[in-house]
């Protein structure tokens, strides 16, 4: 700020951001994810993936989990039901990613 006046360039980079944020926001999980993975791939630089299926899963899980248990209210049978999963599967995952409270 100078003289109680914002940067036009703040400013500018404020609303690229806002607009960046509500394009995430609006565009399907599916690209996002696509997105991310060509990332990643672009950022190899010459090392070979490894173990990426549960990379992603280690990614992806988690707050999926977080998600559904919030929605329910950490009601873990109604979560399994929701996620088509065995309530002892679900038990095994939060615990593999140490989201039991």
């Amino acid at each position: 700020m100078v003289n109680g006046k914002k940067h036009t360039s703040t400013r500018k980079t404020s609303a690229r951001h806002r607009d960046s944020v509500v394009q995430l926001r609006n565009k399907p999980l599916r690209d996002l994810t696509g997105d991310a993975l060509r990332s990643y791939f672009r950022d190899l630089n010459g090392h070979r993936p490894n173990a990426l299926y549960d990379l992603v899963l280690g990614e992806v899980e988690p707050p999926l989990f977080e998600a559904v248990l919030d929605y329910t209210g950490g009601n873990q049978s109604r979560a399994a039901e929701i996620l088509g999963l065995n309530r002892a599967t679900l038990r095994k995952k939060l615990k593999q990613y140490e989201l039991l409270g």
